[in-house]
């Protein structure tokens, strides 16, 4: 217990760093929404909800403070609010660049203390409230807490990015690394509308997911001392780094500032390779979490038979998962434009995600049960067998329904149904991809037991 005592008190200032990236995620998160204008009165409450959402950061942050106390708590909040001010960085500048008649310095020290001042006092709050109340021990170290947080912050930008493909906004903003010749972090917000507003976001959600994997990066390579964590946490890095790349390439066709579209080279490929390696960076997140988490640095899991057969079934069904994705970003990406209708889906792309459906239905159901029926001593992977099983029965009614409203469609209109439902699917997708890769390194944790006969599962 001292021990883990110890170790918690080292980890307060990561932990508080990774509650402030925390808090930062979610209020982005509440701010897309409020963006598409969804009415004053909602657009008001989802304002106000950014702030309750850091005030509960700070008040996190004040829970998990080494001592009781109201002072204590305060300025574990207050740090809480200094870190998510410094992320949101990112963003004030479209609060001001569109300010070319005005003095630009004067509104830079106006937004920017205005966000610190703002961010430090919702987080001193909420950290006074959490410093009064009792201690939490926290459970999870640092480095796993800001691994999750950063998968999350991943599976949002795909979010952002299956709405960007289903609202055929991938090419609205023509430039890279530039948005209509203004720097990216400048782009005014008043200029943010339609699908201009949904690529652009998007591009923004990138900006805060490369913080978030740098930030990731320097706390794995100062918290943990595995060689294959870091490995993966420096790999991970420059996967978003190289997404980002694909992005932009996707979009120019190659490297130039240039708008002038006789310059420009879209290119359909890397929009497929662009989404599926997307879900690939994400599964690679949520892996690290696992790897920096206390239950996978514990113990060996033991069991009396031999998980060989566990292993390669569930390595198989990654590879089977990521060929079906790619299907998919085929088929959706692969559409011919028709001008007074609906695009037309090649069919080639069509049977073989149809096809490829079904192959991997069966062997996801396979590989689910047999992961779902080892005994729950060996935790978490009856329960990730559980979830992949959930996950893959939603992801064929999202399918069905997602095929079922693309044929259907007769007008060039994009109707809203087909949008969400596309767009669950995709990122459904990614949730499956992801949990068989948490399904394949815990089968590499299971050892037979010493002294006991291993037998066939």
């Amino acid at each position: 217990m001292n021990e883990l005592l110890r170790t918690n008190d080292v980890d307060r200032g990561p932990l508080r760093l990774a509650v402030g990236f925390g808090a930062t995620v979610a209020m982005w998160a509440i701010g897309y929404v409020a963006m598409m204008r969804p009415g004053l009165i909602a657009g008001e409450i989802l304002f106000g909800t950014m702030f309750v959402v850091l005030a509960f950061g700070g008040y996190v942050g004040g829970r998990c403070a080494a001592k009781a106390g109201r002072t204590t708590g305060a300025r574990a909040g207050a740090v809480v609010g200094l870190v998510s001010a410094s992320a949101n960085l990112l963003i004030v500048g479209s609060l001001f660049g569109s300010a070319a008649d005005r003095d630009l310095a004067s509104e830079l020290v106006l937004w920017v203390g205005g966000l610190y001042g703002a961010s430090v006092l919702c987080g001193v709050i909420g950290g006074a409230i959490g410093g009064s109340a009792s201690r939490w021990q926290p459970r999870i170290p640092a480095t796993s807490l800001f691994g999750v947080i950063t998968s999350v912050a991943i599976f949002l930008l795909l979010i952002t990015g299956g709405l960007v493909t289903g609202l055929e906004a991938g090419l609205a903003v023509p430039d890279w690394p530039n948005t209509f010749g203004h720097n990216m972090l400048l782009y005014p917000i008043s200029q943010m509308k339609g699908g201009v507003y949904y690529e652009h976001a998007h591009r923004l959600y990138g900006m805060l997911v490369g913080l978030s994997s740098l930030a990731l990066l320097v706390l794995v390579a100062r918290l943990e001392g595995g060689r294959l964590v870091r490995t993966l946490a420096a790999v991970g890095f420059a996967m978003v780094v190289v997404q980002g790349l694909l992005g932009a390439l996707r979009v120019t066709g190659h490297f130039t500032l240039s708008q002038d579209p006789s310059q420009l080279a879209p290119s359909v490929a890397l929009a497929v390779l662009h989404g599926v390696f997307g879900q690939m960076v994400f599964a690679l997140y949520c892996l690290i979490a696992v790897l920096c988490g206390r239950r996978w640095k514990g113990e060996s899991k033991y069991a009396s038979f031999d998980p060989s057969r566990g292993r390669r079934s569930s390595s198989i069904l990654v590879v089977v998962l990521l060929l079906q994705l790619i299907s998919g970003a085929l088929y959706r990406h692969y559409q011919i434009p028709v001008l007074d209708g609906p695009p037309s889906y090649p069919k080639w792309a069509m049977h073989l995600h149809v096809t490829g459906a079904v192959i991997t239905f069966i062997f996801t159901l396979f590989v689910g049960l047999r992961t779902m029926g080892v005994p729950k001593s060996l935790r978490p992977l009856p329960q990730l067998g559980h979830g992949i099983l959930m996950l893959v029965g939603l992801q064929v009614a999202l399918g069905i329904a997602s095929l079922v409203l693309v044929i259907v469609r007769k007008s060039p209109e994009i109707p809203i149904a087909e949008v969400v439902f596309t767009s669950l699917h995709q990122v459904t997708g990614a949730l499956l991809l992801a949990t068989s890769v948490m399904i394949a390194a815990w089968w590499r944790r299971v050892t037979v037991s010493v002294g006991e006969p291993a037998r066939g599962d």
